[in-house]
């Protein structure tokens, strides 16, 4: 599956749904994130269960500002609109496929009932 380039006008409707998305913070000036594309793009046609999608931090400042991006190249996991992952660096392919199976590992039941836990109750 080719990546998916995120705006503010489709980030939510692509990172909100279900399922899983790994998202590339990435620039054109940027070396590391040159490097890596070809990295997370081989694993985009691996993964077609997975939404794999790129931010041009310099395009869609928005979104970057919105999740603190401060480096880059970074790397975001959301699982049923949760992240569970986001650090910045160039991850080798052997690093992006194990990132790839603890996200499928993870317990979103467990995931989800700690998320609720956190929240204020608001019928209180």
């Amino acid at each position: 599956m080719a990546t998916v380039e995120l705006t503010t006008e489709n980030f939510d409707e692509v990172v909100g749904g279900g399922g899983t998305v790994l998202v590339d913070f990435w620039a054109s000036w940027c070396g590391p994130c040159r490097q890596f594309a070809p990295v997370f793009d081989a694993a985009s046609t691996k993964h077609d269960d997975i939404v794999f999608a790129k931010v041009d931090t310099e395009a869609q400042q928005q979104l970057a500002a919105a999740f603190n991006i401060t480096s880059i190249p970074t790397v975001m996991a959301v699982r049923d609109g949760v992240v569970l992952y986001a650090q910045p660096g160039a991850l080798p392919a052997p690093a992006l496929e194990d990132l790839i199976g603890q996200v499928r590992a993870v317990n979103m039941d467990e995931v989800h009932a700690q998320v609720a836990a956190a929240q204020p109750n608001a019928a209180e």
